[in-house]
């Protein structure tokens, strides 16, 4: 798969939490520069992002993050907020604690109460596979796709493991058709990222493809914005190989 093609199903995501208004800019014109399919920042810097970016990327901001034990109300609120904000893609961590007392009512009932909240947006639900037993993980597909949520995401990237292949693997085989899966933590690769997307991932969540594209540009490469836009010489291409 063509790199350009990988990126646009990139979050391009800097998370950390001394993150500084100069890195979100730089992350938001890598971003930019590469089409990825949103940045994914925190909520403090989401008005910032906005308004920098004028409408020519997502937004993606993360609530409940990263242990999913605000109460609801609570991620309703930072939700609402952070679409006011100008986010216009909300990834909220699922309650763990309930996952694990099997309060699946109270689960469902959680998101929803986000999903009310962010309705016309796109909203993911982290469910932190690296704590889950399979078991769990097969009943929160099937929560998160009661839930009218728009993706099921694997990992915060804040825990003890990120995405595997099994999980995005089981992700897309137990969730409804219309829940999307989104895989993050740990996406180091190309290979990776081509494994992921063939396992039915339709995002990655990921810091490192956009620095991998900008080291393959500086290594004499041409950006994939640049391999797309550049004009073919005769003999090139598909008519040219016929």
């Amino acid at each position: 798969m063509d790199v350009s093609e990988i990126l646009k199903h990139c979050d391009h995501t800097l998370l950390r939490q001394t993150a500084t208004g100069d890195e979100i800019m730089t992350l938001c014109d890598e971003g930019m520069r590469y089409n990825v399919a949103s940045v994914c920042i925190p909520p403090c810097h989401v008005a910032g992002a906005s308004r920098y970016v004028k409408g020519k990327l997502p937004i993606c901001t993360v609530i409940g993050f990263p242990n999913g034990y605000s109460t609801s109300r609570a991620k309703a609120f930072e939700a609402q907020e952070a679409i006011q904000n100008g986010a216009s893609e909300i990834d909220m961590v699922a309650n763990l604690a309930m996952i694990k007392d099997a309060c699946w009512d109270d689960v469902l009932q959680d998101i929803k109460t986000v999903r009310d909240f962010t309705q016309g947006h796109i909203l993911k639900v982290i469910i932190e596979t690296c704590l889950l037993t399979e078991d769990e993980k097969r009943i929160m597909c099937a929560v998160v796709s009661a839930s009218g949520a728009d993706y099921i995401k694997t990992s915060t990237g804040f825990s003890s493991g990120g995405a595997t292949r099994e999980d995005v693997q089981l992700l897309r085989a137990c969730c409804d058709s219309r829940v999307k899966v989104k895989a993050a933590g740990g996406i180091a690769t190309i290979q990776d990222a081509e494994d992921f997307i063939a396992l039915g991932a339709d995002r990655l969540g990921t810091s490192r493809l956009v620095k991998l594209a900008i080291e393959m540009e500086k290594a004499g490469s041409a950006s994939p914005a640049e391999k797309d836009a550049a004009p073919q010489e005769p003999g090139q291409g598909a008519a040219g190989n016929a």
